[in-house]
């Protein structure tokens, strides 16, 4: 959420900032009239208001000198329902205020480019180079199938199309894939945790996914509670309606969960194999700084990201997100792409956001340079580290040979009991 002050004193700075992503800015003059009306009736309940306690000590005193005080005890009464009313109005016009401001997004960064869609992200670097194929190579969906590490069959039997029953070596190759990034993550400073997968709606409000993005979420009927789309959720919410002390920031935490999407929207889209599923594992860093160390903080955890494909030797390319890519709370976006050579092109396998203070605002998150020093609000960052199943994909793709095998990267043997090779059973 934006700093209603920074939009009474600089509206045409947030007016340029969200046009940018596309969005009409006549909804910044909308609040800011709102916040004129709600400022005025609040100023004017608490005239009345005083003016009622004065009037009612008048009341009092005349009542103990047996005095007539039926004009005052009339006129408090009408001050009554006139307050009652202001009230009234009021309750409405914070829900207004409040429902508009949740639904702006967050201020883009400086060196975020302009552009239409994710055709115009801005390509940062390339690393890992592509294996040379002596043959056609097929795309991981077949893999899975030929060297039976998963089974959608009989997962869209028990609970629809877009879920996957791993099976044998392909679940051990996704366990050994989330405790082999975890591992790393540690060793980079990130605390382990092991989070709820079910919240409440304050929570996913706390992250922004709420309002504005419910029809991607899986709610549980009856009931204010949701499965997580990531555990950005619940790492982010860790600090909610806290202040934190000062050693505890910056913090880093990492947690690897199942992940619940409702792919609203993306109907026909990767609808084969481990790409766009409604349930996956994910390994996330979420990172809780000082403003001044916040995009600093960006460029490591991107580092971070890229360090688990580097280790893997699976080439992939960091593109800076454009205004009409970003996501809602972020300020600045980079995403990982892997390279699959199935599709002969680069798919996204991490976002490593900054997104400021604005998460924090809504979750009410704080923190104090030291014991004398007054609150601010903390900056959260988030991002993959990885998307597991997209990991797995990359590798099936990357590592496959012609007599239908997959090699097993060196530095994730140790994860499979020293196992080389994945061969059909």
């Amino acid at each position: 959420m934006l700093d209603i002050k920074q939009i009474r004193t600089n509206p045409d700075f947030v007016k340029e900032r969200t046009e940018k992503r596309g969005m009409n800015p006549v909804v910044i003059d909308e609040i800011l009239t709102l916040d004129e009306e709600r400022r005025t009736l609040i100023q004017k309940s608490e005239e009345l208001k005083a003016n009622r306690n004065k009037v009612s000590e008048r009341i009092a005193q005349k009542k103990r000198n047996k005095e007539d005080a039926d004009a005052e005890i009339k006129e408090m009464q009408d001050v009554g329902k006139e307050i009652a009313n202001i009230d009234t109005k009021l309750k409405e016009l914070n829900a207004d205020f409040n429902d508009k401001m949740a639904r702006i997004p967050n201020l883009i960064h400086e060196e975020v480019p302009v552009g239409a869609d994710d055709s115009e992200n801005v390509e940062i670097r390339r690393k890992g180079k592509k294996k040379e194929f002596t043959f056609v190579p097929k795309p991981h969906w077949e893999i899975l199938e030929d060297l039976k590490l998963a089974d959608f069959e009989r997962a869209s039997k028990v609970s629809g199309t877009r879920y996957v029953y791993l099976t044998g070596d392909g679940a051990r190759l996704e366990r050994a894939l989330m405790n082999f990034m975890l591992d790393i993550h540690a060793k980079n400073g990130y605390r382990e945790m092991m989070t709820p997968q079910i919240v409440r709606g304050s929570a996913m409000y706390g992250t922004g996914q709420l309002p504005k993005f419910e029809e991607d979420l899986f709610k549980i009927q009856d009931m204010d509670m949701y499965t997580i789309p990531t555990s950005e959720v619940t790492l982010t919410n860790y600090y909610a309606g806290e202040i934190m002390p000062a050693e505890k920031v910056p913090t880093r935490f990492t947690a690897q969960t199942a992940c619940f999407r409702s792919e609203a929207g993306s109907a026909g889209r990767d609808t084969r194999g481990l790409i766009r599923l409604h349930q996956f594992n994910k390994v996330e860093m979420v990172r809780f700084e000082r403003p001044e160390d916040s995009f600093a903080a960006l460029e490591e955890m991107t580092e971070h990201a890229e360090n688990i494909l580097n280790l893997l030797e699976i080439p992939h390319r960091t593109v800076i997100l454009c205004t009409g890519d970003i996501g809602f709370g972020s300020s600045k976006t980079y995403d990982v792409e892997v390279f699959l050579p199935a599709y002969d092109g680069y798919r996204e396998i991490s976002s490593i956001s900054n997104m400021t203070d604005f998460q924090a605002r809504r979750a009410n998150i704080r923190f104090k340079r030291n014991k004398d020093s007054k609150v601010e609000y903390v900056h959260t960052l988030n991002g993959s580290g990885l998307a597991v199943g997209r990991t797995m994909a990359a590798l099936l793709e990357n590592y496959q040979n012609e007599d239908g095998t997959v090699t097993i990267p060196e530095v994730l043997r140790p994860y499979m009991g020293g196992q080389e090779l994945i061969e059909k059973v």
